[in-house]
């Protein structure tokens, strides 16, 4: 939301409003509020599958551009992400490139916990997928990466992060999975990211 707001879609004022009861900013953004959009987001696992169809379209089409789709670990759960790396797989889609946020944390807790992944990099490759892990914090390896097309094959790249990385009492805790900080916890975590001086 905040990318949207930089970037004209509706006013900066209207962040305050996340999550808000009659606020048109939810926690998963909807199509009938951002005519741009092209479908809403919401139900784990349907970006993967809709990823999937927009890149096979392209193929049919013979367009050019190139799809991503970012998946968090804990999505990952649900069975059709799976059935959506297969098809992807058996397409060939070259054209599409998975950017999965591999950081152990999902609103239940944690993702061994939960429901273990490991090793996400051996399930994706043995689903055809051409896999690469970097470090999710470095912008410049995720540049560098996201020039590189799968090899005849959908390409999935994990990207290792720390949630909340820099902000102490947020760090790696999955009870901030889904809530904002008060106006006290933003200073204080706006200070440890030294954009307050």
């Amino acid at each position: 939301y905040a990318a949207m707001a930089r970037s004209g879609y509706f006013p900066v004022s209207k962040l305050k409003t996340l999550r808000k009861l009659g606020s048109f900013l939810q926690g998963h953004p909807s199509y009938h509020d951002f005519p741009a959009m092209e479908c809403s987001g919401g139900p784990l696992g349907q970006g993967i599958s809709i990823a999937v169809g927009m890149a096979l379209a392209a193929k049919l089409n013979k367009e050019k551009h190139h799809i991503y789709c970012t998946v968090g670990d804990g999505e990952l759960n649900e069975g059709q992400c799976w059935e959506g790396f297969m098809m992807a797989a058996k397409n060939k889609l070259n054209n599409l490139t998975f950017i999965i946020d591999r950081n152990y944390i999902q609103i239940d807790g944690r993702t061994d916990k939960v429901m273990p992944l490991d090793s996400l990099a051996e399930k994706l490759k043995s689903f055809n997928l051409d896999v690469k892990t970097i470090n999710g914090h470095n912008f410049k390896q995720i540049l560098s990466e996201l020039k590189v097309k799968g090899k005849n094959k959908p390409k999935a790249i994990i990207a290792k992060t720390i949630p909340g990385k820099g902000v102490s009492f947020i760090e790696n805790k999955s009870e901030w999975h889904g809530i904002t900080p008060n106006a006290e916890e933003a200073i204080k975590a706006l200070k440890e990211l030294e954009y307050v001086k």
